[in-house]
């Protein structure tokens, strides 16, 4: 299988219906004429790469949950873990569940690894129409450049 790319900037993002870590509903739909939204796939809670990106995440967090910008940090965990991994974390940011239908948002957004039964570590800037303005999908090794993201919401 090839490395996955997810999908281009440029097109509408795939709505989303999930649950978070506190079992509320999140709809990527919501947010639509209200806010940007950061759009981060990760593999696991509880790992040591995405430990670390959501850590740094929360240290900067003006930056990415503001008036403006909403960030969903979204994983194949169940929300039990998530509730768990959060509050040890101390994440205050959503951690949403897609869980079941199992990869349903992350194959929508072509992140998806078929072979690991998780998603890759896939970021998708969606502005306020709902368009994707901007993606990076890293291999699952890979940590993510937060300052590439800032540079991309400074151009929305």
């Amino acid at each position: 299988m090839g490395a996955l790319v997810g999908i281009a900037a440029g097109t509408k993002a795939p709505d989303f219906e999930l649950k978070d870590n506190h079992g509320r509903t999140v709809r990527l739909s919501d947010f639509r004429g209200e806010k940007n939204v950061v759009v981060l796939f990760y593999p696991f809670a509880f790992t040591g790469v995405c430990t670390g990106e959501l850590c740094a995440l929360r240290d900067e967090l003006p930056k990415f949950v503001n008036d403006d910008t909403q960030l969903l940090a979204v994983s194949n965990d169940s929300i039990h873990t998530l509730r768990v991994f959060a509050e040890q974390e101390g994440l205050e940011y959503p951690l949403v569940s897609d869980f079941w239908p199992h990869g349903e948002v992350s194959r929508a957004y072509g992140v998806f690894d078929e072979e690991k039964g998780c998603a890759v570590r896939g970021t998708f800037i969606i502005d306020k129409e709902g368009v994707v303005r901007w993606t990076v999908v890293n291999d699952l090794p890979d940590a993510r450049d937060l300052n590439e993201y800032v540079k991309a919401l400074e151009t929305l």
